[in-house]
C-alpha cells in the first residue's frame, strides 16, 4: 500500500506499522499500563450518533473556523507530540510545513528534535509552542523566553504530567532519548531498511544521535538544560501560581493542556489561561483518566464562551471532529493521525492525513445538513436526552 492507496487514517497506520521498528511503532502507537484509556478514547465515538436534517442546502459550505482573531481553513490543528523525529526525517519541520500549506496551526512540542527557533525561521503559518515546564522557574523561563522571541503566538503549558505515566513497553524495547539502538534495536532496525537509513542514520549524519532539542540544546553557546533530570525537574510540585507565573512573563496567548474536569477548567480561567486543551495526553498518562469526550459537555457548561475549548486525544475520523464540535469544542487537534501520515510519506503524507480528514469533516457536515462549523450544536447527535439541555442550541 503507498499514499495513492490510503484512503482514511487507518491505511496511513498500516503502512506506518509495516514501516517502523517496534521501538517507534510502540511509542507512537501504545498508552499506559493496560491501554483501558488508550482504547476507550476511540470506543466513545462510537457511543455518539449523529442526527442527519435533510433537504438543507448546503452547496455553499466552508470549513472556515476562527479562534484566537485567526481564520483557519478547517476546525483542527496538528497537536504537539514528543520525539516526532523517530517517524520521519525532521518530522517537526514536516508537520509545520503541512499545517501551512493547509492553513491550519500547528503546535511544537517542548521534546522535539528540532529546535524551536529553526521551525519559527524557515516555516511559516501559525505556530503555536507546547511547553513542558519545570518547577525551576529560572530554565522555565529561558525557554519561554526563546518561544516568545522566536514569535509563537500561543504557548501550551503541559499540566498532565506531574510524573511520567508506567509506559511498560518503554523500558521494554530500551527506550531512551537521547536514542540509542541495543543489539536488539539494532537487528529490529535492519529489518526495517527504509526508516533505518531514511530516519535513523540520516538524523545522524545531518544533526547526531536524536535527542530533545529544545530541552537540552545549545543556545548561543550555552547548555540551556544539562541533561533531561534537569529538563524533568520537580514536575510534581508544580501548582496553579505557576501558571499565574507564566501569565505574567507570557505576552500572547495561554493555554492549559491536560484538563479533565469542569473545576480545573475554571481554575484555569481564574488564573489567566484564554483557552484549555481538554486531553488525557492521547491514554498515555493516567490509565483509567476519561476520555475528552466525556468530560467536554460538563467543561462546556462550566466555561464555554469565556475562554476557548480545545480538545484532542482519540480522533481518527472526520465524525470524530464533527462529533466534538457538536458537543462544544471550539477546535480540535490530532496527534496520531498526523504522525502515521509522516511514516509513510514525510510531508506529503501528513498533507494527506491532513486532507483525508478536512474532506471527511466536509462530507459529514454535508450529509448532517450543516452548512458552517459555526452552526454545529447538540442538535446534530442523537440520543438528545444524552446531550445536557444547557448545551441544545448552544
Amino acid at each position: 500500500m503507498n499514499l495513492e492507496h490510503a484512503y482514511n487514517i487507518a491505511d496511513l497506520r498500516e503502512i506506518a506499522r509495516r514501516r517502523l521498528p517496534r521501538i517507534a511503532w510502540d511509542f507512537l502507537e501504545r498508552g499506559a499500563e493496560d491501554d483501558i484509556t488508550l482504547h476507550r478514547n476511540r470506543a466513545v465515538f462510537d457511543e455518539i450518533k449523529l442526527k442527519p436534517r435533510t433537504l438543507v442546502d448546503v452547496s455553499g459550505r466552508s470549513l472556515a473556523t476562527s479562534l484566537f482573531g485567526t481564520t483557519y481553513n478547517a476546525p483542527f490543528g496538528i497537536a504537539p507530540t514528543g520525539a516526532a523525529g523517530l517517524y520521519c526525517f525532521e518530522a517537526d519541520m514536516a508537520l509545520a510545513r503541512a499545517a501551512e500549506a493547509a492553513g491550519i496551526p500547528f503546535v511544537l512540542s517542548t521534546a522535539s528534535f528540532v529546535e524551536l527557533e529553526r521551525v519559527a525561521r524557515e516555516v511559516g503559518g501559525s505556530k503555536w509552542f507546547q511547553l513542558y515546564m519545570s518547577k525551576e522557574r529560572e530554565s522555565a523561563g529561558r525557554l519561554v523566553k526563546r518561544a516568545a522571541d522566536a514569535g509563537f503566538e500561543a504557548l501550551a503549558v503541559t499540566t498532565d504530567v506531574p510524573v511520567i505515566g508506567n509506559r511498560e513497553f518503554n523500558r521494554r524495547n530500551g527506550f531512551e532519548v537521547p536514542f540509542r539502538l541495543n543489539v536488539a534495536n539494532a537487528i529490529d532496525g535492519a529489518l526495517h531498511p527504509h526508516w533505518l537509513v531514511n530516519v535513523f542514520l540520516r538524523t545522524l549524519m545531518t544533526s547526531g544521535v536524536p535527542r530533545f532539542r529544545n530541552a537540552d540544546a545549545n543556545v548561543d553557546g550555552r547548555i540551556v538544560a544539562k541533561n533531561l533530570a534537569e529538563f524533568r525537574a520537580r514536575r510534581d510540585a508544580l501548582d496553579w501560581s505557576d501558571l499565574r507565573w507564566l501569565r505574567q512573563i507570557w505576552p500572547r496567548k495561554l493555554l492549559a493542556k491536560g484538563i479533565l474536569s469542569a473545576e480545573d477548567a475554571k481554575r484555569a480561567l481564574e488564573n489567566g489561561a484564554d483557552g484549555i486543551f481538554v486531553s488525557n495526553h492521547g491514554g498515555r498518562q493516567l490509565d483509567g483518566a476519561p476520555s475528552p469526550i466525556e468530560v467536554l459537555p460538563e467543561i462546556v457548561a462550566a466555561v464555554g464562551g469565556r475562554m476557548a475549548i480545545l480538545a484532542d486525544s482519540g480522533f481518527r475520523r472526520g465524525s470524530d471532529i464533527v462529533k466534538a464540535l457538536a458537543l462544544g469544542a471550539d477546535f480540535v487537534f490530532v496527534g496520531r493521525p498526523a504522525l502515521y501520515g509522516a511514516a509513510a510519506g514525510g510531508e506529503a503524507g501528513v498533507a494527506h492525513a491532513i486532507g483525508l480528514l478536512r474532506t471527511e469533516v466536509e462530507r459529514v457536515m454535508a450529509l448532517i445538513g450543516c452548512p458552517t462549523v459555526g452552526a454545529l450544536d447538540a442538535n446534530f447527535l442523537t440520543p438528545p436526552e444524552d446531550i445536557p439541555a444547557s448545551m441544545a442550541g448552544r
